[in-house]
């Protein structure tokens, strides 16, 4: 099974998605933000960097590459796309996502190893996971905070679309904690911390070092129950 990482210009963690897809088993493919074709991979990453300078707003450029016009259309018809950190930025403005990333509350750039709890396994994502896990994943962000009105809040938490929150504080002052949401379908998830960092013992974080790699052997999972 392929996996396809898109490389935008300012992208830094494509290389460490393609890592963690080859860990978890599949083929890593490169896809270039230019390119409108999707190369018949079977699930898609949106990394994290800073796309096109974070110009505008983070993400919003990107939005508009070729690439993503495939990767919007693929994802309204059920392939498994994942936004990480700048990735998830991008995935809002392609309104595959609700609610906006914003500076962080405190004005600082986060980075370190953080607790989260796992909210939903009902996504194409996730399912490797228990419901209410807890796991260590790096966070690295400058405009992290979650938003959103407050009917679109509430419909999230209604509808079991929460993924992912933050445990024992908030590194970024995202509305009710949030760490990484869904769609209604649960094949895109976005979340802000880098599960690509923790896919191995050697360089995880302390106490979690591969509690990331479930993220991509779960997608391959239910990729091999459809086949």
């Amino acid at each position: 099974m392929k996996i396809g990482v898109v490389t935008f210009p300012g992208s830094l963690d494509d290389g460490d998605a393609r890592r963690a897809a080859r860990l978890a088993g599949a083929e890593a493919v490169q896809l270039w933000h230019a390119d409108s074709s999707l190369h018949d991979v079977d699930a898609v990453v949106l990394p994290g960097g800073f796309s096109y300078g974070d110009y505008l707003r983070c993400g919003a450029i990107a939005r508009f590459s070729p690439v993503m016009e495939s990767v919007i259309d693929a994802a309204r018809g059920g392939l498994p796309v994942l936004g990480i950190c700048n990735g998830f930025q991008v995935l809002c403005e392609a309104h595959l996502l609700p609610g906006a990333l914003l500076r962080n509350a405190h004005m600082h750039f986060r980075n370190r190893d953080w607790k989260l709890k796992v909210e939903s396994t009902s996504t194409a994502w996730t399912s490797g996971y228990t419901e209410s896990q807890e796991i260590v994943i790096p966070v690295k962000n400058g405009e992290g905070r979650y938003t959103a009105d407050e009917k679109t809040l509430d419909m999230l938490e209604a509808e079991g679309r929460v993924v992912f929150r933050y445990l024992d504080g908030n590194p970024n002052g995202s509305q009710r904690e949030i760490a990484g949401i869904r769609n209604e379908a649960g094949n895109v998830v976005g979340l802000m911390p880098h599960p690509e960092h923790a896919v191995e013992a050697l360089t995880g974080p302390f106490g979690g070092g591969t509690d990331g790699l479930a993220m991509f052997t779960s997608v391959l999972s239910n990729l091999g129950a459809k086949a």
